[in-house]
């Protein structure tokens, strides 16, 4: 079983930056599909960002090239989202999820085995 703990979330002004950590316990992440998704009150749950743990190959959304950036720490076991530029839209609840295997696309939330609880993040204008 998978366990995982997202932190980092909290209250930025616009233009600030975050890093959101994902840890996993029970397993390591070793051939692990890791995804970021996020949701907004009232909103769908959207993709943000993906990483296949062994190759350390990514995937994002098209909306989040360029601000954000998902990597890995072998060492810890935790992958990270560093989110720069932040913009008030980007206020949402951000999950990690973890899906055994390994995929050069996007998945969407039903093909994620383990979800973590979530992190807030709060961006103010």
């Amino acid at each position: 079983q998978v366990q995982l703990v997202e932190s980092g979330g909290g209250l930025v002004q616009a233009g600030g930056s975050l890093r959101l950590s994902c840890a996993a316990s029970g397993r390591t992440f070793s051939n692990y599909y890791v995804g970021w998704f996020r949701q907004a009150p009232g909103k769908e749950r959207d993709f943000v960002a993906a990483i296949n743990w062994s190759l350390s190959s990514t995937v994002y959304a098209d909306s989040m090239k360029g601000r954000f950036t998902i990597s890995r720490d072998t060492a810890k076991n935790t992958v990270y989202l560093r989110m720069n530029n932040l913009k008030p839209e980007d206020t949402a609840v951000y999950c990690c999820a973890a899906r055994y295997g390994y995929s050069r696309y996007i998945l969407g939330p039903e093909e994620y085995d383990f979800w973590g609880q979530g992190t807030q993040v709060t961006v103010s204008s």
